[in-house]
């Protein structure tokens, strides 16, 4: 089985909404990938800090997305495999953000 994340779900509650949520799912649906399921999601409890972005499996979160990081957060973690860990979430990941 492979170690690549199939799911991407994007918060779509009012906060994300207005941080840009949309364009974030519209760049993330632009490049389909056939190992993962992107979709719009309820509330993730970390309003204020979006729009958010959680990758499953390994609950990898991403904060202040914005619509031009996404093809990197494709490229690397989507299809590489790696998290971007400049883009994680720090209440929820470590401080090395050296990619």
């Amino acid at each position: 089985m492979s170690n690549l994340p199939n799911c991407v779900k994007v918060c779509h509650n009012r906060t994300c909404k207005k941080q840009g949520a949309d364009q974030v799912l519209a760049a993330l649906k632009a490049t389909p990938l056939d190992h993962v399921s992107i979709e719009s999601c309820g509330c993730l409890g970390q309003c204020g800090n979006g729009p958010m972005i959680l990758v499953l499996p390994g609950i990898f979160w991403y904060s202040h997305v914005k619509p031009q990081e996404v093809t990197k957060l494709i490229e690397q973690h989507l299809i590489g495999g790696e998290p971007v860990k400049k883009m994680l979430y720090l209440r929820f990941h470590s401080q090395d953000k050296s990619n």
